[in-house]
């Protein structure tokens, strides 16, 4: 693969910033084990989480789609690794590779989805039905069950008072679903944990999987 001796593996701890809105872009990151929250910030600082990144795409769709720069913050919710190319490489590849180049828009279409999805729940579902989804699209991208998180970047992943999901994580505990404790979020029962959350993770899942495990063709750049 052309791209491999290019890929630079860095670390990604928690709460770290990777670009701030209207930055140009200079690196596209591909998650392994971390997952990447875009955030949208309002002008009075209030903010909210529009999609999530993790190991089943990448970040830096503006690279590909026409633009150098995005309206949105990318920042570490969960701590891990990712490997990181640079923006030039990106680019030369997706023109001259047609499955490169249909996979990262398939992709693309996918995190549409979750950011449609997102605006939609956010509107019209409960704040513990809000945090059931959250909670699920990070364990999809992460190889266990325990997610570091404090309540406080909870709710501005949510938008919401920090409060309501306190609230709502009380409420999920005593239906014995997670465990919280400083920060450290487990989940103990994940099909109840399902079967709690609003229809808008299941509508993610079955989009990311539609688009992205039907793969006729692996990449393989030589």
């Amino acid at each position: 693969m052309r791209l491999k001796p290019h890929l630079q593996l860095v670390v990604l701890p928690l709460g770290k910033s990777l670009y701030e809105s209207g930055d140009e872009l200079k690196h596209v990151y591909f998650p392994t084990n971390s997952i990447i929250s875009l955030v949208s910030v309002m002008e009075n600082g209030d903010s909210a989480e529009i999609s999530v990144v993790g190991n089943e795409g990448l970040l830096g769709i503006p690279l590909f789609m026409g633009g150098g720069s995005t309206p949105n913050r990318a920042v570490v919710q969960s701590a891990g690794n990712a490997y990181r190319l640079s923006a030039r490489l990106l680019r030369e590849e997706f023109k001259r590779h047609e499955k490169l180049h249909d996979l990262l828009l398939r992709y693309t279409q996918s995190l549409m989805t979750q950011m449609a999805q997102t605006a939609v729940c956010n509107r019209h579902h409960s704040i513990e039905q809000q945090l059931c989804r959250w909670i699920l699209l990070s364990l999809d991208r992460i190889p266990s069950n325990v997610l570091t998180m404090t309540q406080e970047l909870i709710a501005d992943m949510l938008g919401v008072r920090r409060e309501g999901v306190s609230a709502a994580a009380g409420k999920l505990q005593k239906l014995h679903v997670i465990e919280y404790h400083r920060g450290v979020v487990t989940v103990i029962d994940r099909p109840k944990l399902e079967t709690l959350s609003c229809e808008c993770y299941e509508v993610v899942r079955k989009e990311c999987e539609r688009l992205l495990h039907y793969l006729p063709d692996t990449y393989d750049a030589k």
